[in-house]
């Protein structure tokens, strides 16, 4: 597997497993399934309701948990310095865990003193890493100015048609990596029968996904596909025995909308949305 080191040495896998929308009473058998796979890092969060179906997998799976790597994410309900900190203990106690190895700030709402209880994680061994997500380019440079550890991710809906080419660039200047969500756009905008995907898949024997996930690899971008089908996953996983070539990458970045397909943190209601789920 190929990692990413990120700004605190950390070595993260560039290719992960999400288990957003994955029900928890599926999870444990996807998480399972996915490690069975080649899998070793996992992407859950508070508000998904499935790190107990993690933490079971990670129990049962065989594989020794340093050598997994699991993210989650304090949701906006437990911001503020006291919920995050006692969040992230509940967090650990469903992923039988001591430690996560990447920890986020879930939405860039509520008070920040939520990422001062993820530094003292950190400092802690809670954590081996701390980052954000859903962070635009104002929030993220906002927080990285002011606090004393520098986010190691921030991860944010990132797909062929919402590149994030200026925000990668911004982050950049702080050593922090991207981190997608979202990688097949969950299918909007046509998706999988994109023209240009499946003319460039034809030429290496690759399905739209498979060179969609590899555009984003070559820009040195984490992805978390996510697949409730054993198969699906097994596809995803395949995407390291082909490069795309500098004419296949330039077509693709001809593909970028520079807009989200789901939601803006600009708009009033969306946030409003956000902050009462």
């Amino acid at each position: 597997m190929e990692t990413v080191r990120l700004n605190n040495g950390v070595e993260m896998p560039i290719l992960g497993y999400g288990v957003y929308q994955v029900t928890p009473e599926e999870c444990e058998r996807c998480v399972l399934d996915a490690i069975s796979v080649g899998y070793r890092s996992i992407d859950t969060a508070q508000a998904y309701y499935n790190e107990e179906g993690v933490g079971n997998a990670v129990r049962k799976c065989g594989v020794p948990r340093e050598e997994l790597f699991i993210t989650t994410k304090v949701w906006i309900s437990n911001g503020g310095y006291e919920k995050a900190k006692a969040s992230i203990d509940e967090s650990l106690r469903k992923l039988q865990s001591d430690y996560v190895d990447l920890l986020l700030i879930h939405q860039p709402f509520n008070d920040y003193g939520t990422y001062r209880a993820m530094e003292e994680a950190y400092k802690a061994g809670k954590a081996r890493a701390i980052g954000v997500s859903n962070f635009y380019p104002d929030r993220f440079i906002d927080l990285a100015e002011f606090c004393e550890i520098k986010p190691a991710v921030n991860q944010v809906e990132t797909h062929v048609f919402n590149q994030q080419v200026k925000p990668q660039e911004i982050m950049k200047k702080y050593d922090t990596k991207v981190m997608s969500w979202g990688p097949f756009a969950e299918g909007r905008n046509n998706f999988f029968s994109n023209e240009v995907l499946k003319a460039i898949g034809e030429q290496y024997g690759k399905s739209v996904a498979q060179v969609a996930l590899r555009f984003l690899i070559q820009r040195d971008i984490i992805v978390i596909p996510k697949s409730t089908r054993k198969e699906r996953m097994i596809e995803n996983f395949d995407v390291f025995d082909f490069t795309l070539s500098v004419k296949d990458m330039e077509e693709i970045a001809g593909l970028d909308k520079k807009e989200s397909l789901f939601f803006s943190h600009y708009d009033p209601e969306m946030v409003n949305f956000l902050i009462n789920l």
